[in-house]
């Protein structure tokens, strides 16, 4: 299957508007590209690895609509047959239409096609088996070699919606978990997303893990990887919501009562959490943090000893930092 894209150059401000006003004609699922800087919620909401780098906002935005194309070269769009000519003219006729009122900028409309993609797998390609020291990381579609047969394996499939585990983040959080997990650890992992972490701590002797994230993906991915890794139900519970601010999330969670908690997540999420998370901790409890670039090291160790934590190691890998503390 094919596919004709029809891609509008516009400015940021106009994006919504023309989205909704081609959706009206049938235009639908509109591809946005823009570098208009992420929200504090939006940096808030992403416990991934590791933060798009974005270019300066130049105010400009583009806006892709994809069209899909029969065998014999026709259009359809709502299952009805249509030619080019037809969306190009009434897309000219909205965009002309909407100048009469506001700014759109250039407007223009370029013309492409593209070969279908499977986008639901083709994240695939992407995610190759790796290795952490001793523990052997391996997505479910490869094959374990012979001579990896002997090692800690842990099988993960991220899922379209968060990281693969690859980044050296998630790297640093592993080797900080090796030295302090054991066999009746109680873990929290805040920003679960695929569940790795707490995985890894289940594989490595950890009683219980308990995860939190802010987004509804992480159940279903979690559950998955559960399952490939043998992991009992009962052993990792999985929770939606916001730990930071939500009292009823800080509830059911619980305090003191985690020997360790995991945070894989950003410096301007670790700041604000820091102060709220050793309420979950137990006395003695080790609180691991990465998702720092290099130059937020100082933010993030400030912030741990301002709550009270004695920061016991500060490690690295590239550019990204991981800290680890202890509650006394």
């Amino acid at each position: 299957m094919k596919w004709k894209k029809f891609r509008i150059k516009t400015k940021t401000e106009a994006e919504d508007i023309i989205i909704s006003t081609l959706y009206d004609i049938g235009l639908e699922g509109a591809q946005i590209e823009d570098n208009v800087p992420l929200t504090p919620l939006e940096k808030e909401q992403m416990f991934v690895d590791i933060l798009p780098q974005m270019q300066e906002d130049d105010g400009i935005a583009y806006l892709s609509f994809f069209v899909e194309e029969t065998e014999d070269g026709e259009l359809l769009m709502n299952g009805e047959i249509t030619k080019e000519e037809e969306i190009l003219n009434a897309v000219k006729t909205e965009l002309d239409g909407l100048r009469d009122f506001m700014d759109i900028g250039e407007g223009s409309i370029a013309i492409d096609e593209t070969e279908d993609i499977d986008w639901i797998n083709n994240w695939k390609q992407y995610f190759k088996q790796f290795y952490v020291d001793d523990i052997l990381i391996i997505p479910s579609w490869e094959e374990v070699k012979e001579e990896d047969k002997d090692r800690m394996i842990i099988h993960i499939d991220p899922g379209t919606a968060f990281g693969t585990g690859m980044h050296e983040t998630t790297q640093l959080c592993i080797r900080q978990l090796k030295k302090f997990v054991k066999e009746d650890t109680e873990l929290l992992d805040v920003g679960t997303g695929s569940g790795i972490l707490s995985i890894v701590a289940l594989k490595l002797g950890a009683k219980h893990a308990v995860g939190t994230d802010l987004d509804p993906c992480a159940v279903p991915a979690v559950e998955e990887n559960k399952e490939v890794n043998e992991i009992p139900t009962q052993d990792f519970d999985m929770m939606i919501g916001n730990i930071i601010d939500d009292k009823e999330v800080q509830d059911k969670v619980g305090y003191e009562k985690y020997d360790i908690v995991v945070a894989n997540i950003l410096a301007d999420v670790l700041v604000p959490l820091t102060p709220v998370i050793v309420n979950q901790m137990k006395k003695g409890g080790i609180y691991i943090t990465s998702g720092i670039i290099d130059n937020k090291e100082e933010t993030v160790v400030e912030a741990v000893k301002a709550a009270g934590l004695e920061v016991l190691e500060v490690t690295y890998q590239g550019e990204w930092v991981s800290v680890t503390a202890r509650k006394n």
